[in-house]
């Protein structure tokens, strides 16, 4: 039996610096492939306030496009942040919208789903690179065409309050699965940035086994399971209504449509409103789903 995918892409990601990445030395060479500027430089100078402080030390991340245009920027000079960690260089994929040619540089407009957003290539006179070149099939480059799919590495840039990416490399995806493996990447560097990394909750999970995890939230339910994890994981920060609803869903005998919130209310000596408050909340974070209709619920099982 081959790895698993959360295998592959762990040892991926190992690749990045494990949280830390590691620095890249592509594009900010000159010419096409380094974004329209010349050799040695990261954003147009070394000696301007962004450039001097990430030269030599950039930081390549996969990310979706609504995570680019959601990216924080304390100020005009500094680096864009995600999930509140600097980011430098980014690559992602989507499909190519348009494609506008003018006299320095190609823009493509692309949309990975969750957002769209213009990538400027600008092209170096001195490299002998035409317009016709860079839209042409050759054996080193394959042909980028509007409703294709392609990958983008490349700065994050923002003029005038509009965003832009500038790419220093963009090319067609040939290999379908990339799109899906790119999209479960940028989701694992997003968990490990907000949740940890996959170690500790394989540690607590262990720890939580032997008795040693803690004490229970809410005590034990019926059948002897702590009532404050979720098939021995931890279970979300969430409100003690919203627990003491999980509670009721958890314990109380059911078919397999589940509870109606009148029963739950019932039960629990809880307002409507208050159950309803509860079950979007247990809702949203994937604790529960509705069956028969949007009032009824069942625990999701793992």
């Amino acid at each position: 039996m081959g790895p698993s995918i959360y295998q592959l892409m762990t040892a991926d990601y190992n690749s990045y610096g494990g949280g830390q990445y590691s620095t890249t030395s592509y594009g900010a060479q000159g010419g096409a492939g380094g974004g329209g500027f010349m050799g040695g430089s990261q954003s147009g100078s070394q000696n301007s306030p962004a450039g001097k402080g990430t030269y030599g030390k950039d930081t390549l991340r996969p990310v979706t496009i609504k995570q680019v245009l959601d990216a924080q920027q304390p100020h005009p000079d500094a680096e864009f942040k995600i999930d509140g960690v600097e980011i430098t260089q980014v690559t992602f994929v989507g499909q190519i919208r348009n494609i506008s040619t003018q006299t320095t540089n190609i823009t493509y407009k692309l949309d990975d789903g969750t957002g769209t957003i213009e990538v400027k290539q600008w092209i170096d006179s001195d490299a002998n690179t035409s317009l016709d070149d860079a839209l042409t099939t050759t054996s080193s480059k394959p042909k980028l065409t509007e409703n294709e799919y392609a990958r983008v590495w490349g700065r994050l840039k923002a003029f005038n309050n509009k965003r832009h990416v500038g790419a220093h490399v963009i090319r067609p995806i040939i290999d379908k699965n990339e799109i899906q493996y790119h999209l479960l990447e940028a989701t694992f560097v997003h968990l490990y940035f907000t949740r940890g990394p996959p170690e500790q909750f394989s540690k607590a999970a262990i720890e939580g086994t032997n008795g040693t995890y803690g004490q229970p939230q809410i005590g034990y339910d019926q059948n002897g399971a702590d009532a404050g994890t979720m098939n021995g994981r931890q279970m979300p920060n969430v409100s003690p209504g919203a627990r003491r609803v999980y509670q009721a869903l958890k314990t109380s005998p059911q078919n397999n449509e589940g509870l109606h919130v009148q029963n739950v209310a019932a039960q629990l000596g809880m307002q409507i409103a208050d159950v309803m408050k509860a079950g979007d909340e247990l809702l949203s974070h994937g604790m529960i789903y509705t069956t028969v209709d949007d009032n009824t619920w069942a625990i999701l099982e793992f």
